[in-house]
């Protein structure tokens, strides 16, 4: 076996980003029986959230099942060393639902803002120092800003004291030699240290991430089964066996880690998280990948093509919270 290298810390999202997947309707058993497999099979961090962050149940993104601070206090119930952590997007969450996910145990916040817009998390990222939680800012969308306006952003998140800056590919967008390039210069620019989030709509997900950790990503996220928006995201359990091949430290427990994702999460998976023709094209055309069933369910109430509508949004250049917009791109393509 290689030599091993630098730690690495995995953030296991399957408890918010697949929130998407599983239309925002996990149960308190699959979140207990989930939250329990993580925590053995030594996964230090995972996230539970509605899947667009704290506060996001709503017309807008979608009701959740139970609420989101039962969904934490289950999955604290259960842990013995994993800490959980939230999203939380400024304008939807707001500080009172940061303060209510901390008495039902959250213990990291990641405050989520579109790649050109960190100047708004600052009250949020302060916020999450005083109440004593790992504070991280997460850039959404990176594909959509130039390396040096990626930069700019990250360098604000840093000065506000967050302990952690993600570049987000939030729409499975990114090719390797662009994480590359955008992880190297935040790595190089910053002196906090630096993560990474891929989505799998071009299949490049696990490709990224290892382009990430080559240039100095040191957090990766990833969600089991690849249970996420779009196609979802870098897969877990696969991501734990190839770092462990290449000789990175983890912690975590490979076969533990298999179990949690066959044997729990796979089962109440609504569908396998395959590159259909619509995930493709939301990496194709750099759409958020949140927006996958909402155009999804616009293209079958207009009767036009879902991939007609993403491509359009791409054109458009739709970022998070333009999910409104959905329906009024498919009922324009309808008209035409």
């Amino acid at each position: 076996m290689t030599a091993k290298k630098a730690a690495l810390t995995i953030v296991d999202v399957t408890l918010r980003d697949g929130s998407h997947a599983m239309k925002h309707a996990f149960t308190e058993e699959q979140i207990r029986d989930t939250a329990r497999g993580l925590d053995e099979a030594g996964v230090p961090y995972f996230e539970v959230s509605h899947g667009d962050g704290l506060g996001g149940s709503s017309l807008q993104y979608g009701f959740s099942a139970i609420d989101e601070l039962k969904l934490i206090a289950a999955a604290k119930e259960v842990c013995q060393q994993a800490k959980i952590s939230v999203l939380l997007l400024p304008g939807i969450g707001v500080k009172e639902d940061l303060e209510a996910a901390v008495t039902a145990g959250a213990e990291m916040v990641r405050v989520a803002t579109h790649v050109t817009e960190a100047d708004v998390s600052k009250q949020h990222i302060e916020l999450g120092r005083k109440l004593g939680l790992k504070t991280v800012g997460f850039l959404m969308m990176a594909h959509m800003a130039p390396t040096a306006k990626l930069v700019e952003q990250a360098k604000l998140f840093e000065e506000y004291g967050a302990e952690i800056v993600y570049a987000v590919d939030s729409a499975g967008a990114l090719l390797p030699y662009e994480v590359t390039e955008k992880i190297g210069a935040l790595r190089q620019s910053l002196s906090i240290e630096i993560g990474f989030h891929g989505h799998n709509n071009l299949s490049l997900a696990l490709a990224n991430t290892l382009a990430a950790i080559d240039a100095g990503a040191s957090y990766i996220d990833g969600s089991l089964r690849c249970l996420g928006a779009g196609s979802g995201n870098t897969q877990t359990e696969v991501m734990a066996a190839v770092l462990d091949r290449l000789g990175y430290e983890t912690g975590v427990d490979l076969y533990k880690i298999m179990d949690v994702a066959n044997n729990v999460v796979a089962p109440y998976m609504p569908r396998p998280q395959e590159i259909t023709g619509g995930s493709l094209i939301l990496g194709y055309s750099g759409v958020y990948s949140s927006f996958l069933l909402h155009a999804g369910a616009a293209a079958k109430r207009f009767q036009v093509d879902e991939r007609d509508i993403l491509i359009e949004l791409g054109r458009r250049k739709a970022v998070g919270g333009q999910e409104d917009l959905i329906m009024e791109v498919a009922a324009e393509i309808a008209r035409s």
